[in-house]
């Protein structure tokens, strides 16, 4: 294991960030959003890009939002669409952006608001898009409920086709839409993690008695999710069997707040944590790994798991995007 820090820094933002996003429709270049949180200024988007073969982080392009950024998601089939949730007034909104286009200007121009998402009443948690390719669905999830758009960006049009209730559960707080299914999404709350089917907008399985405060599916196999959890650190589990996890991680000395698969090599895990720090791991699950593997049914441990650990940070980080050299 090694400590420290060896990644690039980013030191254009005025204020503090809670979010950020990797702008995967953007194949030409590796790009990023980060999205501030001022409660007296007002609030930036600032687009990121990593200059090739320089180790320099540069901004393209800085966006005035109107609102405190609470959950900030890029488009994965356009690069200059994106999502996010905000404070508005005395509770919580959530639109859908466009970012202009910049021609070499110094001044960025501002965004388009396209549409809100504007059908809830409770408290708004997060948007997901589809992680793979195009798709006219989008998923918000509040306190209460997850409602199921339909979208269409080019007339600026947003429509809830379904809705699914949360019933006795506890508040919900976040979620990740399956990449191998766009009929399967799941949801955490306080003391748990459910998996939904959006066809029937009904709870198919759960995971109970698990403090989740983050969930990933794997990119590149089946049936494989990543949760970042308060006692355990982090979990790799097997969804057709929840009983037991596959692995443990031993995560962070504080809460594990944030868990994400590399994209290409989905072996490599990143974690964030309230320690101020940031892990990545090797985690290897084979396509045929069915379960635990001791008789006492807990799951198994690498010797050496932990790969690198950045520790050069002052404050708890909220979030990370994969390739692990931009974080907060």
């Amino acid at each position: 294991m090694q400590g420290g820090s060896s990644g690039i820094v980013y030191g254009g933002l005025k204020y503090q960030a809670r979010c950020i996003t990797d702008v995967r429709a953007d194949a030409g270049s590796t790009t990023f959003l980060a999205g501030t949180l001022s409660l007296k200024e007002e609030n930036e988007v600032h687009l990121i890009r990593l200059l090739p073969g320089e180790n320099e982080l540069v901004c393209d392009g800085l966006f005035y939002h109107p609102n405190e950024i609470w959950d900030l998601k890029s488009c994965p089939f356009d690069h200059r669409l994106f999502s996010t949730v905000y404070t508005s007034g005395e509770g919580y909104g959530a639109s859908v952006w466009k970012i202009p286009e910049l021609y070499g200007q110094s001044n960025s121009p501002q965004l388009e608001q396209l549409f809100m998402l504007d059908d809830h009443t409770d408290k708004i948690r997060c948007v997901l898009w589809w992680p793979l390719g195009k798709h006219d669905k989008l998923i918000s999830i509040d306190d209460r409920n997850i409602f199921l758009w339909n979208i269409d960006p080019s007339n600026k049009s947003a429509k809830v086709i379904s809705q699914g209730s949360a019933d006795m559960l506890p508040n919900l707080r976040g979620g990740a839409w399956d990449p191998h299914n766009h009929n399967a999404v799941a949801t955490i709350t306080d003391s748990s993690l459910h998996f939904w089917d959006l066809r029937s907008m009904k709870r198919s399985n759960a995971i109970e008695h698990a403090h989740i405060r983050d969930v990933d599916y794997n990119p590149k196999k089946q049936n494989i999710i990543a949760t970042a959890e308060d006692e355990f650190g982090i979990r790799l589990w097997d969804l057709r069997m929840l009983k037991h996890p596959l692995k443990d991680l031993p995560g962070h000395s504080h809460w594990t707040w944030a868990v994400r698969h590399n994209p290409e090599y989905d072996e490599l895990i990143l974690s964030a944590g309230t320690d101020s720090a940031v892990n990545l791991w090797l985690a290897k699950v084979g396509t045929d790994d069915s379960g635990p593997e001791s008789p006492s049914g807990s799951p198994t441990r690498q010797e050496e798991p932990l790969l690198h650990s950045y520790t050069d940070y002052e404050d708890s980080i909220y979030g990370t995007v994969e390739p692990p050299d931009l974080l907060f």
